[in-house]
């Protein structure tokens, strides 16, 4: 059994520059538990901005390099190389360097969607077989407590039959054309070349997809989607609803939209059973509510004695004090690091039927997009999203995410 190189593991990351608020997160939330040290980057295009954001990091200038090919390269032959490389950049870059550090055998944690097409995609979770490394999506929001214990009570059987489920990630944030007003994080996401046209579903509606397949342990049969942009000019979709017919035929609907005025983060998920019924908010993370047939509520709160080891496992601070966003980041990486060490060092990999995101998440993220997508430009036809494929399969459901333009 190889001898651990240090008790921290070695992280380097790809974009997440000044301005992005996402490479904040995941330097924080990889702080938060002390598993990782951040030791190396490309913290952006351009050379000066990324040498003084890894000053500030503390990362040393051999380490900072000029691209994600050259940090792959070195990285990969280091006796203190990283252990996994974070991919923050726009969309359009993910496939190329996601796929540098995987050949490279450095595990990968990658921003969603993995990548723009289902191609691509699978062929990164077969790299990461093919590697033996990682490769991981920050779907975050399954790292909640409170997810954890809907997910177990569902697995558990204690809402009965699944009957139906409602999901939306309606946020406000672009209900106005700030693409048009040099707003950074707009432009990029506005911009179909880089984003896709739907652009929605990628960046939104696959947060959703995926925080209803954790919590439900179902997958979508067939989608049937339409596409709208609310706000005038704008490039690409920007609202999307989409009717699914899940595993079983139980039915579902998402409403994904980043258009949706006076909605702030605009996460949510009901699942209905035959006994009952929950509900969990983003904006009130510490609650779960349940209630029974007769209507009678029950109020669940993160850090109960009662809560299940899935919840307790994740809880940092007692009963009353809410734990958030940048914590439930932490969780991710907390599971992440279990699942590192236990490679790097040869030991049993943790058993847990309730974890992180992987890259065939990642995957069926991506074909849920083509599907919605396909559907939309098939006047809302049912489509396949083609969710019990293969992983490493190439088989793609309908119009790739470049091509189903508005």
């Amino acid at each position: 059994m190889s001898e651990p190189r240090t008790r921290r593991l070695v992280a380097g990351m790809v974009g997440g520059g000044a301005g992005a608020d996402i490479g904040k997160t995941h330097r924080y939330a990889m702080r938060l538990d002390d598993q990782f040290e951040l030791t190396s980057g490309v913290f952006g295009r351009d050379r000066q901005g990324s040498l003084g954001l890894a000053a500030d990091l503390g990362i040393a200038e051999d380490r900072s390099y000029r691209d994600y090919a050259e940090m792959a390269a070195a990285e990969a032959v280091r006796p203190d190389g990283a252990d996994v490389v974070v991919v923050a950049t726009p969309n359009d870059s993910h496939f190329d360097i996601a796929r540098a550090f995987l050949e490279a055998g450095i595990s990968v944690v990658c921003e969603k969607p993995l990548t723009r097409d289902s191609d691509t995609a699978a062929e990164l979770v077969r790299l990461a077989a093919e590697n033996n490394a990682i490769l991981a999506v920050p779907h975050c929001y399954s790292a909640y407590a409170m997810v954890r214990h809907a997910a177990r009570m569902v697995r558990d059987g204690d809402l009965g039959r699944v009957t139906f489920v409602d999901v939306e990630h309606a946020s406000g944030w672009a209900a106005t054309p700030l693409e048009e007003h040099g707003h950074k994080q707009a432009r990029w996401r506005t911009n179909p070349d880089i984003a896709g046209f739907p652009s929605v579903v990628g960046d939104l509606g696959t947060h959703a997809y995926h925080l209803l397949r954790y919590i439900t342990g179902l997958d979508a049969d067939r989608v049937s989607g339409r596409l709208n942009t609310l706000v005038p000019g704008r490039r690409v979709f920007d609202h999307a609803t989409v009717e699914l017919e899940l595993t079983g035929g139980v039915p579902a609907r998402l409403w994904a939209s980043m258009a949706a005025a006076g909605h702030n983060h605009g996460l949510r998920i009901r699942v209905f059973g035959d006994k009952g019924s929950l509900e969990w908010q983003h904006e009130d993370p510490h609650h779960l509510t349940i209630q029974d047939l007769d209507g009678a509520t029950t109020v669940l709160t993160h850090g109960l004695s009662t809560l299940s080891e899935d919840a307790t496992r994740l809880t940092r601070v007692g009963l009353g004090h809410p734990e958030g966003f940048l914590e439930a980041f932490a969780n991710f990486y907390r599971d992440l690091a279990d699942i590192l060490r236990a490679r790097r060092d040869g030991t049993p990999l943790p058993s847990r039927e309730l974890t992180i995101p992987t890259g065939i998440d990642g995957l069926l993220g991506v074909r849920f997009v083509e599907a919605v997508a396909a559907s939309h430009h098939r006047d809302a036809a049912w489509v396949s999203p083609g969710s019990t494929a293969q992983p490493g399969s190439t088989a793609q459901p309908g119009a790739s995410i470049q091509k189903a333009g508005i």
